[in-house]
């Protein structure tokens, strides 16, 4: 049995895990578990779907696959010491610790990449930084090293990307290229404007726009801001 653990918590973006998902179902003998606090329901970022956390975290301490969401309340979710430490313990025993979005930014938080590479969504690869990674704007799929168990995709999206590559290193290749058919995952998008490169200024800015409309929530604002601060000052006691 693979045990998968994917973390949900306030304010995530439903398609950084749903995609995954849907492809890491598909692995044998999966065992997919939604984990929080506690089991029960959890808002994603638009405040109208909600999720089911099925299990707590310390119900699930070692899972072979953990997976890490990003989403408006990332900030808040990288300054709660029981996930982060849920996720230090997890990953020791883990075979791939992974992310998506600004899933990234959490496991940052939590010490596990400090030194290494690493993706998130582009209008957040600055908050990677802070945490001594080294941020990488122009792959989908990021491996923090060569030998790492730790792997990290860019925005949204390109976790579907990263569910298919894990599960060509634990299924093999036939077995992925099998899942890509079955979700008829054929990317042919109507525009080409899915990476900054590719975008015009008035899009990037558009973008901007409706990114600022998910991030100017009080509560988001506050978190959003600690975090920095606290980045920044462990930055400036690391050169002393």
């Amino acid at each position: 049995m693979t045990q998968i653990a994917i973390v949900v918590y306030p304010q995530f973006t439903a398609l950084d895990f749903v995609g995954p998902y849907e492809v890491l179902r598909g692995l044998p003998d999966a065992e997919v578990r939604f984990v929080w606090h506690e089991p029960g329901p959890i808002t994603a970022d638009s405040g109208v779907l909600v999720v089911g956390a099925t299990h707590s975290l310390s119900e699930t301490p070692h899972p072979d696959i953990v997976l890490v969401p990003g989403g408006p309340g990332f900030a808040q979710a990288a300054r709660d010491e029981r996930l982060l430490s849920w996720l230090r313990e997890a990953h020791t025993t883990a075979t791939w610790t992974t992310s998506v979005c600004t899933g990234s930014i959490v496991l940052a938080a939590a010490g596990l990449l400090e030194g290494k590479r690493a993706t998130t969504h582009w209008s957040s690869l600055a908050g990677l930084s802070l945490y001594g990674v080294t941020a990488v704007s122009d792959e989908r799929i990021v491996r923090a090293d060569d030998d790492s168990s730790i792997v990290t995709a860019a925005g949204v999206s390109a976790g579907i990307d990263l569910a298919l590559w894990l599960v060509g290193k634990v299924a093999g290749d036939n077995r992925a290229r099998a899942i890509q058919l079955f979700i008829e995952y054929d990317p042919q998008p109507p525009y080409d404007s899915g990476h900054r490169s590719k975008a015009s200024a008035s899009t990037v800015a558009r973008t901007t726009a409706l990114l600022s409309r998910d991030s100017l929530k009080p509560a988001i604002i506050g978190s959003a801001t600690a975090l920095a601060w606290e980045g920044a000052l462990r930055r400036v006691r690391a050169r002393r």
